[in-house]
C-alpha cells in the first residue's frame, strides 16, 4: 500500500507517474533503507524538510545498484504528485540549491515542453556548485547551470530516461517561445564597441609610415639557437651542392684566375715598394739641401756681422770713441 500512487494523481505522459522510472530502479528504491525509514508517509509539506537535508545529487551507485536519496525523493514526488505551485517554489528557492535541483528534475520529468523551457532556462544564471555521485560511489563537482543544460539536452540523467521534448528552435518558429537572449550578448556588444573605438583612435597605415620615419630603429631579435643551427645546415648544404656542381673545366679556370690574381698582387707590391723608395730618396735629398742652405746662411750672417762691426769701429774712431769689442 505504501508504494502505490495517490488516488487523486493524474496520469503523466499517458501513464502512471511512477512508471517514468524503470522497474528495476524502482524496485531497488522500494527495497532500500532510506525509502523505508525516511520516505514513509511523507506529504508535500514534509517533503521540503527532507529535500533541505540533501547533500548531493545522483542516480544509482555501487555493485548492488543502490539508489541515492535524491532519486528516492524524486520517486516520492512522483508518487504523491504535489501541486505545480509547490514545484515552482522549489525551483525558485535560492537558499537551498539541492531543493532547486530536485524541483528542476521533477519539472523535467512531468512538465510540458513550454513549462520546461519557461522555468528551467532562468536557472542558467545560477553558477553554484553541486556534488554529483558517480556509479562508483565517488563524487565530482558540477555547477547548477551545467545540470540544467544536461536536463534540457540529454536523454538520460541520473540513470533515468527523460521524456522527449521539442527542440527550442521549433517552438521559436511557431511563435510559442521568444528568442532566448544570452547574458553574454551585452558583454559581446561592449567588446565590439571598445574595438570600434580603438580602431578609430588608432592611426591609419599612412600615418604609421610617417610616424615610423621619425621613430628610432627597432632592434631585431637575435635568432634562437635552433634557427642558427638550421641556417648553418642550409649554408653547408648549399656549399656542398655548389662543390658538387663544379666541373673540371671550372676548376682549371679558377686556378688560372687565382694565378693571375697572385701575379697582379705581386706586381702591385713591387710597384708599392718602388714608390716607397722614391719617396724616401726624395725626402733625404730635401733634408740635405735644407742643411746646406742653413750652413750658407750662417756664414753669410757671420761675414755681415764682421763687416758691420768694422764699419762701426771706423765711425767711432773718427768721432773719438773707443772701438767695440
Amino acid at each position: 500500500m505504501a508504494n502505490r500512487t495517490v488516488k487523486d494523481a493524474h496520469s503523466v505522459k499517458g501513464t502512471n507517474p511512477q512508471y517514468l522510472i524503470e522497474k528495476i530502479i524502482r524496485t531497488r528504491i522500494y527495497e532500500c533503507r532510506y525509502w523505508k525509514e525516511e520516505c514513509f508517509a511523507l506529504t508535500a509539506e514534509l517533503l521540503v524538510d527532507k529535500a533541505m537535508e540533501l547533500k548531493f545529487i545522483g542516480g544509482v551507485y555501487g555493485g548492488n545498484v543502490k539508489p541515492s536519496p535524491f532519486l528516492c525523493l524524486v520517486l516520492k514526488m512522483l508518487q504523491i504528485q504535489p501541486e505545480k505551485d509547490i514545484v515552482v517554489e522549489f525551483i525558485r528557492n535560492e537558499n537551498f540549491k539541492y531543493v532547486r535541483a530536485l524541483g528542476a528534475f521533477y519539472m523535467r520529468l512531468t512538465g510540458t515542453t513550454l513549462d520546461c523551457f519557461k522555468y528551467l532556462e532562468p536557472l542558467y544564471y545560477d553558477y553554484r556548485k553541486l556534488k554529483l555521485q558517480n556509479r562508483d560511489g565517488g563524487f565530482q563537482l558540477m555547477h547548477m547551470d551545467e545540470f540544467i543544460d544536461i536536463l534540457l539536452r540529454d536523454e538520460r540523467v541520473c540513470d533515468i530516461i527523460l521524456p522527449r521534448i521539442q527542440k527550442r528552435h521549433v517552438l521559436e518558429e511557431n511563435n510559442q517561445l521568444e528568442n532566448r537572449v544570452s547574458a553574454l550578448d551585452e558583454d559581446l556588444e561592449d567588446m565590439d564597441t571598445d574595438e570600434e573605438e580603438a580602431m578609430e583612435r588608432s592611426p591609419s597605415p599612412v600615418e604609421r609610415r610617417h610616424g615610423d620615419r621619425g621613430s628610432p630603429p627597432r632592434h631585431r631579435r637575435s635568432p634562437s639557437p635552433r634557427n642558427r643551427e638550421r641556417r648553418k645546415r642550409s649554408r653547408s648544404r648549399d656549399r656542398e651542392k655548389r662543390h658538387r656542381s663544379r666541373t673540371p673545366t671550372d676548376k682549371r679556370h679558377r686556378d688560372d684566375d687565382r694565378k693571375k690574381s697572385k701575379k697582379h698582387r705581386h706586381e702591385h707590391k713591387s710597384r708599392d715598394k718602388d714608390r716607397d723608395r722614391d719617396k724616401r730618396h726624395h725626402r733625404s735629398s730635401r733634408h740635405h739641401k735644407d742643411d746646406k742652405d742653413r750652413d750658407k746662411g750662417g756664414s753669410k750672417s757671420e761675414s755681415k756681422a764682421g763687416l758691420s762691426i768694422a764699419e762701426s769701429n771706423e765711425l767711432r774712431a773718427s768721432l773719438g770713441l773707443p772701438p767695440l769689442k
